[in-house]
């Protein structure tokens, strides 16, 4: 556990207010594009492959919980891809009420991307945010704006078309969510405070 501690602090140091609610700018969506390309990986599970993203500068890994499952927790069952290599990498945590689960890379210095947390009592109901649909056969990956909306808390749905474990920025090129599961009309995201409160129940005696 001695590696959750500075992630949960480092999560908590960049609490910040909600977003503007204006609809991204161009300028916006390409700074969410420079962040996911930098941040994502791809998480090849004992289950099934994703993405998943950088949360932390030591190589943590936040992803859905559907490549992990819930039996592998404290094991090295999972690699993570990252500048063309194939990285070993250990399950911290995987949570099946939140659908999430969080890795962890061999020791190094990784890109993590910028996190953002709502205050307590703050709400993504309205907030447009930024999703990266992937690459295509002839189209590249693009950056595309959509307003959360509510669902059973903690979630929020999303009509953007992500695969579960992709990451969800603001306007600033903060991550804000993660992506746990596809729907007809876009995708479930949970907030990452949701995330904070899991992995510092984890790392409290």
């Amino acid at each position: 556990m001695a590696r959750l501690l500075p992630l949960v602090l480092c999560l908590t140091s960049l609490a910040s207010a909600a977003a503007d609610r204006e609809r991204p700018s161009r300028a916006a969506l390409q700074r969410a594009l420079e962040r996911h390309e930098r941040s994502v990986v791809h998480v090849q599970g004992p289950r099934r492959a994703g993405p998943g993203v950088f949360i932390g500068a030591a190589g943590q890994v936040l992803t859905s919980v559907a490549p992990v499952g819930l039996g592998f927790t404290g094991l090295n069952a999972t690699t993570v891809e990252h500048e063309g290599k194939s990285l070993p990498a250990r399950v911290v945590m995987a949570s099946e009420e939140l659908q999430v689960a969080v890795l962890a890379a061999p020791e190094g210095t990784y890109p993590a991307a910028p996190v953002k947390l709502l205050k307590d009592g703050a709400s993504l109901e309205g907030q447009w945010l930024v999703g990266v649909i992937p690459a295509t056969r002839g189209k590249p990956a693009r950056p595309m704006p959509a307003q959360a909306r509510a669902a059973p808390q903690p979630f929020y749905d999303v009509a953007l078309a992500l695969p579960a474990g992709s990451p969800v920025f603001d306007a600033e090129g903060r991550l804000v969510a993660v992506v746990v599961k596809q729907h007809r009309r876009g995708c479930r995201v949970l907030p990452l405070g949701a995330v904070k409160v899991e992995l510092a129940a984890m790392d409290t005696p």
